[in-house]
Parts: C-alpha cells; structure tokens; sequence
C-alpha cells in the first residue's frame, strides 16, 4: 500500500467458508479494489478459546492467509472472538496464545497492516497484550477499529492510548455511522492518527439511478478524511452482484469522491510539505535569515497587498503635511525588498513623493538589495546597519517593518521596534504596524504530541514550533492573551536601567470550557496585527487573511498529555519574560472548578509543571 487513494474491500470469513485467499483477492481486484482486508485466521478457530490443547501449530484449515504471494493485497484482520479481559481465565489466557499466533503468522508473511476488533469496554489487558504483541510485526501498521456509532468509543480509545504510552505505531480505523456525530463530539477525532476510514454499506443511499450515493454532510465528512488518509474500506458489500451498480460501484463513488475535491492552489501545494510539520521559530536578531527563507516568504500574495494598502493609506492621511517635501518614509528590517517595492508603489498611486530608506542588518540579503538600487536609483537609500543602533540624518514620518512572527511579539518585533523608534518623528510619525495581539487556545493533537516525545527529552517539550496545524482541533476559538502598541513612547530606553525592556514582559491567564470529552495536548498560538487603521493582516482563524501563508500557528506542547471532561474548565497560563540576553515565554495549564465566586485548581496534581522556566530549554535571543 502506498500514499496513493487506496480503496479495499473488507470480507467477512465464516466458519464455514470455502472461498480461497485467492478468490477473495481476485474478486477484490477484478471490481476496483486495491487490496481486501481478509481475517488472519478462519473463525471456527475459536474452538482454542476454552481448549488450550487446540492450540498448536496452525493446522491448514484453520488459517485464512496462507502463502506470503498476496501479503500486498492484504489487510489482516485480527480475530473478533478474541477476550483478554474476560472473567474466565481460560478464555483470557488462551486469547492471548492466539494473538500471539496470530501476529507472528502475519510477521511471518509479511503483512503491512493488521486491524485489531473493536476495543471492548473493559480493555486493560487487551492493551498489555496489544503492546507485548506489537515488537512482533514490526514493519506493520496497527490499526484498532473505531465505530463512531459506539457512544463512549473516544474514551475507550483515549484509555487504549494512555495504558500504551501514547505509541505512535498504534493507529485508528474510524468506522462511519449512519448518525454523524455533532460538533466537537466529532472534530475531535480529526486530532487522532487515522489510518484507515471504514465505509459500511449501510451508510449509503441509492440515487435515482439505482447507484449507492452518500448523503451530503457524509460527503462533507468524507472529504475531510480526504486530508487526513488516503486508505478507505468500504464493508458488507463483499457479496453484492457485480451489476455495474452492484459491487464495483462504491469504490467507483468514492474514487469519484476523491477526484472531484477541491484541488489545492500551487502556493497550498507548497506548504503540504509543512502540514504537522515542528520547525523551530526565527532567530532573525541573532541569525541571518537564509535565501530560500526569504523566497518562500516573498511569494506571499496576500502580505504585501496589504503592506502596499497600508502605506498607500498612510500617505493619503499626509497629503497636507510637508506639502512642499516629500515623506520620509523608512522601511526597517528590509530584507531583499518586497515591501521597499510596496512603499514605491504605494507612493505612485497615492501621487505623494516620499524620500524612501531601507535599512538591513543581514549582509547577504543586503547584496540583493545593492542589486536592486541599481533599478531604484536616487529613489531609495539603502543602509547596511541594526536598526536599534542607526543613527538617522532625518526623522521618519512612516515608519515600516516586517518583524512580526506566528505568535505576533515571538519574533522580537517590540524590543527591534523599541530601538527602532528614535527613527520616528515623535510628534507625528505612523508605525506600520501600528499594534499586534497574541491569541491562544487549547489543541489536542496526537500527532504532535507524538512528533515532541520522539526526541525523548524534555527540552523539546519546552520549546515552542512553527506548525502547518492539520491533524490538530483546536478546542474554542483562540482569545486574545496580550497586545504591543507602537510607537510606545513611554518607555525606558537606557540598557544598564533596571526597568529596560519590563515594559514588554507579560502575564495574563485564560480560562476555556472543553466542549467534549478530550485529550490536550498543547497550546496553539495565533496573531492579529493592524498595520494601519482597518488594514489588518491575521492567522487568527476566525480573521485569517484569506491566502496569505508566511506565517503558520505556533504550537506549545505540553509534556504530559491532560485528560478534560466535557463542560470542565482549564486556565491556560501565559508569560513572556526576559534578561539581558534573552527573551521567552512560560507556559502551564490548570484544570480548575469554581467554589463561590473563586476559581481555583481542580485537585492536587491535576495542573500541568510550568514549561520552560528560566528560559531553560527555548530563548530568543535579543
């Protein structure tokens, strides 16, 4: 099985089958299918159960998948008879000889994914034994099967998870009720490791033509799922007529299903590569940024129009001012120039002449902007220095940067912009931006969770990440945890003071009620920036700039996974602090109840430890 859409077809074996691997396979391939989950082992081997003499070497009969030629096309299914937490011992003992059996037949043929039955209420040694049997079939996929129409299906899986150490070889196969889920009794699941989806055949309807269709919120749901796997099973239609209506025309819905979804810009091509993908924030104070970093960043189609509006509006709100001498207009930070060529723009549009600086630190792309002056000729200085440490020939009258990271401030915008003030006419200078706000909300994501502990230590659990978010629910809609005004002219700009830099520390708490039963794993942080008046750029979800990719959400895992109850409530705690070095954040979450008019921790040692103390793990920095 590969990356490519892959439809199999599931076959239900009976005791008293004759039909052969073969046949099962070559029926499953003739009508459409890539591959058919197929049981490992022929049921009427359940005779084993009570009889631990009948356990032994397979006989010939008693196996369904006998010969390695079709481990390709093979889904195996783990037996369904099997109770490792039944109350009679011999029953719960001998189901574990057989699984055992079972997974060393299928690490002995090769297979490439094993779909264990749906977890059963009591399921504590079902776990042991899923863990000790997994080092047995280690090339293989484990995929637990998961029917939504089942209520309490999420906590039992959430309980599988946790009893296996969160092992990121353990996988779901999400089965599709005629009832879909509402709101984040479903989203929820998007959070997990879905490898497979199961398309049961009751689940369909049949159109006017007699074809088998799926209602539209079952489309919507399918397309999603799109996303998030490319293996589908379609189940209980293995015995239709092979009518071309009958037995080949659910994969053919689902194949046109996944031909007709909407297909990705070039730009959302580019950033696939990214999606649950941990990159580590821009060091741009204490790195130079490398080429491709601005390239990639340069082909924004959104950022720069509005850059470009925000100038051009700036301007025309100082058409009377110096009507006989052109605007200053200083452009700090300027990389390679993209909003240098905005700025110009800007001024033509506007008719207003402006006098035009560009200011960067990074000597490399200050080679591109050397090559681009011969083109901008006396329209633009350019000046190789830091922006905190110029000293200007003039006062700017509109003062621009592009500083801003995922998390708004995280990139160090405020303490470049606190030096980079002294540019700006004090009386009548415009910052653009003007102000930025930081928003966070709680997500559950196994895949995140899995991509931290991977490193197996806890500095990366104490470092926050630039992610593509994909397999992630974000629990509410981020809110806003703090704000950065600019200019901020009441400050202290002396670095021996001791109050240098406080002004930009923070600390503030937000309190979120979980709308479903749910595992978090992190934090999701988001920014919202106004570069002038109404022109706004944003990740926010609820404001993101339709199209606009530089920037994608920053992550801020926890170390320990925390369990929280529909209707309960966590206060996500938040600061940002600093030395003379450096600047981080700290990070914790607590469970709380409220008890009169105060809310306090829920119980002892249900708050998570406080992430990245002292900036231990994770800086930036200044």
């Amino acid at each position: 099985m590969n990356n490519q859409f892959c439809v199999a077809i599931e076959h239900n074996y009976q005791p008293d089958d004759t039909i052969s691997l073969y046949d099962i396979v070559k029926k499953a391939r003739d009508n459409g299918h890539d591959v058919a989950a197929v049981n490992i082992v022929n049921p009427k081997y359940a005779r084993a159960l009570k009889d631990i003499n009948e356990i032994g070497p397979f006989q010939r009969d008693d196996i369904v998948v006998q010969t390695t030629g079709w481990a390709k096309y093979i889904i195996g299914k783990i037996s369904e008879f099997l109770d490792f937490d039944s109350t009679d011992a011999t029953v719960r003992v001998n189901s574990e000889l057989i699984l055992k059996q079972e997974t060393s037949w299928a690490g002995h043929l090769g297979l490439t994914a094993l779909l264990f039955p749906t977890l059963p209420k009591q399921l504590i040694n079902y776990a042991r034994c899923l863990n000790n049997c997994i080092s047995s079939v280690p090339y293989a996929q484990i995929i637990i099967r998961i029917p939504l129409e089942i209520p309490d299906i999420w906590d039992r899986w959430n309980t599988l998870r946790n009893l296996c150490s969160h092992n990121s070889r353990i996988k779901i196969a999400l089965e599709i009720p005629g009832d879909l889920p509402e709101g984040a009794s479903l989203a929820r699941w998007f959070a997990e490791p879905i490898a497979s989806v199961i398309v049961p055949k009751k689940i369909f309807l049949t159109n006017k033509n007699g074809y088998p269709v799926l209602s539209k919120r079952h489309q919507e749901l399918v397309r999603k799922l799109f996303k998030h796997t490319s293996q589908f099973i379609i189940s209980d239609i293995f015995n239709e007529s092979l009518e071309k209506n009958g037995l080949p025309s659910y994969q053919q819905y689902l194949r046109h299903l996944f031909r007709t979804q909407e297909q990705p810009s070039e730009l959302e091509k580019l950033a696939v590569d990214y999606e649950d993908y941990l990159q580590t924030p821009l060091q741009p104070l204490m790195d130079n940024l490398e080429s491709m970093t601005y390239e990639v960043f340069e082909q924004d189609p959104v950022k720069y129009i509005q850059y470009e509006e925000a100038i051009y509006r700036a301007l025309l709100d100082r058409m009377d001012f110096k009507k006989d001498e052109p605007l200053v207009v200083m452009v700090v930070g300027a990389g390679r120039g993209p909003i240098v060529e905005r700025a110009l723009k800007a001024s033509e549009r506007a008719n207003r002449k402006i006098k035009l600086y560009a200011i960067e630190k990074n000597p490399n792309a200050f080679i591109t902007l050397k090559q681009k002056k011969e083109v901008w000729g006396d329209k633009v200085t350019i000046v190789f220095t830091d922006m905190r440490y110029w000293d200007a020939p003039e006062k700017a009258d509109i003062l621009v940067s592009e500083l801003l990271g995922s998390f708004g401030d995280n990139e160090l915008s405020p303490e470049c912009l606190d030096g980079a003030q002294k540019l700006l006419n004090p009386d009548t200078g415009i910052s653009i931006p003007s102000d930025y706000t930081s928003y966070i909300t709680p997500i559950s994501s196994t895949k995140l969770y899995n991509s931290v502990s991977s490193y197996k230590d806890v500095m990366h659990f104490e470092t926050s990440y630039v992610v593509k978010f994909n397999k992630v629910c974000e629990i509410s809609e981020p809110k806003p945890i703090w704000s950065f005004h600019h200019p901020n002219w009441n400050i202290d700009t002396n670095p021996g003071s001791v109050n240098f830099n406080l002004h930009n520390d923070r600390y503030n708490f937000i309190e979120f009620t979980i709308p479903e039963n749910m595992t978090i794993h992190g934090i999701g942080g988001y920014f919202e920036a106004t570069l002038y008046k109404d022109v706004i750029i944003s990740i926010n979800p609820p404001t993101h700039s339709e199209g606009m990719f530089s920037w994608f959400p920053l992550f801020f895992p926890l170390k320990i996974p925390m369990y929280a109850k529909k209707d309960s409530k966590l206060v996500a705690h938040f600061w940002r602090l600093h030395d003379t070095k450096k600047v981080w954040y700290e990070w914790c979450v607590v469970p709380v109840i409220t008890d009169g008019e105060e809310t306090v921790p829920q119980d002892v040692g249900s708050a998570s430890s406080i992430h990245n103390p002292g900036g231990r793990s994770h800086w930036i920095g200044l």
